[in-house]
C-alpha cells in the first residue's frame, strides 16, 4: 500500500517533493518528505474531471443549440471533447473579454452533428482553479498547493518549490502546467526562490507507473502484506501493518 502522491513522486524520479494530483473523482495536493507522506501538508479538492465534464454539458446547455446535438453528448463523448478541446487559460478574465482570443474549435459527434465552441474551450477546466465557478467554497488547487507548503520548514520548503510535480489525467488539459506554475510564483513572489513544475507528457498515468517502478524495489518489501498475514489477522491488519 502506498500513497498515489508518492507514487507519482516515484514516477518523476524523486522521493521528496510536492505532488499536485488531478484526476477523474478528486483532487489531492500530497507532500512527501524521503518517501515519507506528510499529513499536514495534505489538502483535498473535490474538483476534478467527472466534474468538468458535467461543468463542460451545462455550458453547452447555456447557449442556443439544436436539442437533438446536447442528446449525442453522451458521458463517453463529453469526455472525447474535453480532451480534445480544451485548455487551461494563462488569462481567464482577459480570455472572457477578447472574443478574438477564444479561438473555436469544431467537433463532430458520433452521429454526424458538428459542435462548435468559443469560450467553452478555456471555461470547462478552470475550476480547478476557480472552485466558486461551481458553487465551492474551497480554494483553487494552486492555493492548495500553496498552503500545504505553507505547512512545511523554510528550508523544506524551498526545497519543495523546486519539486513540485504533477499527475492525473486532468492535469494533462494544454497550459495546466504553464498556469500552475505562473500562480505558484504569483503566491511565492519575494520568498526568493523560482518555483519548478514538473510535468512528465505521460502524467495522467503516473500514479500507476510510479507503483510498478516502487514494487520492484527490494526496499519496498516492508510494505508488502503476505496473504498468509491477512487470512490470519483479518482486514484489519492493515492499520497495524501500514
Amino acid at each position: 500500500v502506498a500513497n498515489t502522491g508518492f507514487l507519482s513522486l516515484c514516477a518523476h524520479g524523486r522521493v521528496t517533493g510536492l505532488a499536485v494530483e488531478a484526476g477523474a473523482a478528486m483532487s489531492h495536493v500530497t507532500s512527501v518528505r524521503e518517501g515519507r507522506t506528510l499529513r499536514k501538508g495534505t489538502r483535498c479538492l473535490g474538483v476534478a474531471g467527472d466534474h468538468l465534464s458535467r461543468h463542460l454539458l451545462r455550458l453547452l446547455r447555456e447557449r442556443p443549440a439544436e436539442p437533438g446535438v446536447l442528446q449525442a453528448l453522451t458521458k463517453k463523448v463529453l469526455t472525447q471533447l474535453k480532451e480534445q478541446y480544451c485548455y487551461v487559460s494563462l488569462d481567464y478574465e482577459g480570455d472572457l473579454r477578447e472574443k478574438g482570443s477564444q479561438h473555436p474549435a469544431r467537433f463532430q459527434t458520433p452521429d454526424g452533428r458538428w459542435i462548435t465552441l468559443g469560450k467553452e474551450r478555456f471555461c470547462c477546466p478552470e475550476p480547478l482553479f476557480r472552485p466558486e465557478l461551481l458553487h465551492h467554497s474551497c480554494p483553487g488547487l494552486h492555493q492548495l498547493a500553496g498552503q500545504s507548503l505553507q505547512t512545511l520548514p523554510e528550508h523544506v520548503r524551498r526545497h519543495m518549490l523546486g519539486n513540485i510535480v504533477l499527475s492525473g489525467g486532468s492535469s494533462m488539459f494544454p497550459g495546466f502546467p504553464e498556469r500552475m506554475c505562473l500562480e505558484l510564483n504569483s503566491l511565492f513572489q519575494g520568498a526568493g526562490v523560482h518555483v519548478e513544475v514538473l510535468a512528465n507528457p505521460k502524467r495522467g498515468t503516473a500514479a500507476w507507473a510510479g507503483g510498478s517502478m516502487a514494487a520492484s524495489l527490494t526496499s519496498f518489501r516492508h510494505s508488502w502484506m503476505t496473504k498468509d498475514e491477512y487470512q490470519e489477522h483479518g482486514a484489519q491488519y492493515v492499520h497495524v501493518k501500514f
